[in-house]
């Protein structure tokens, strides 16, 4: 049926939203080590540019250290120069095998810079949810002015679009308040 079509439609790429917004937050850093901050970095790789967990062993030996071990020595300039260059404000050092991350702790400033870059990234993802709803009502009233489906169907398929959208953003909201809750009791 056509408006299952439009809903289910819908609903997946609420769900793509949900997920981008998910690992927006991920590499948000926190004052903890995680290895999912370091998602964004590439390192020049033989003249292609190539994740650092594709070219180093990744690892947090203690809650405010991240290790990072290349299979080939040479690449520790690249990886270390690839991660000052990036946005983290993490300043690496090596002793010749081994990049050490020491991941600072965070000022109360920055800790408020963060948190409004949380809100930022939330606020994009309810905007892209809202998008997706506006498309599929869009959608649905064609199908209805073009008398594909009765004025029923489109009723129950803008209540379904709309519980839908309820239920995204409440989910993006859910990750945004566990998110800066973490960046704001550490």
């Amino acid at each position: 049926m056509m408006v299952n079509e439009i809903s289910q439609r819908a609903q997946n790429k609420m769900n793509e939203t949900v997920e981008h917004t998910r690992k927006e937050l991920t590499a948000i850093r926190t004052g903890r080590a995680s290895l999912s901050i370091l998602d964004g970095i590439t390192v020049d790789y033989y003249g292609t540019p190539t994740p650092l967990n594709q070219v180093a062993t990744l690892t947090v030996p203690d809650p405010t250290l991240i290790a990072a071990q290349p299979w080939d020595v040479s690449l520790i300039p690249k990886i270390e120069k690839a991660i000052r260059v990036s946005d983290l404000g993490l300043n690496p050092a090596n002793d010749g095998k081994v990049v050490r991350i020491p991941i600072p702790s965070l000022t109360e400033e920055r800790r408020r810079q963060l948190a409004r870059k949380v809100h930022e990234i939330a606020e994009h993802g309810r905007t892209a949810i809202r998008l997706e709803r506006r498309d599929a009502n869009e959608a649905l009233k064609k199908l209805l002015k073009e008398k594909k489906i009765s004025e029923d169907d489109e009723k129950r398929g803008l209540d379904l679009v709309q519980k839908q959208t309820d239920l995204h953003i409440q989910q993006i909201d859910e990750l945004s308040k566990h998110k800066e809750d973490e960046i704001l009791k550490i």
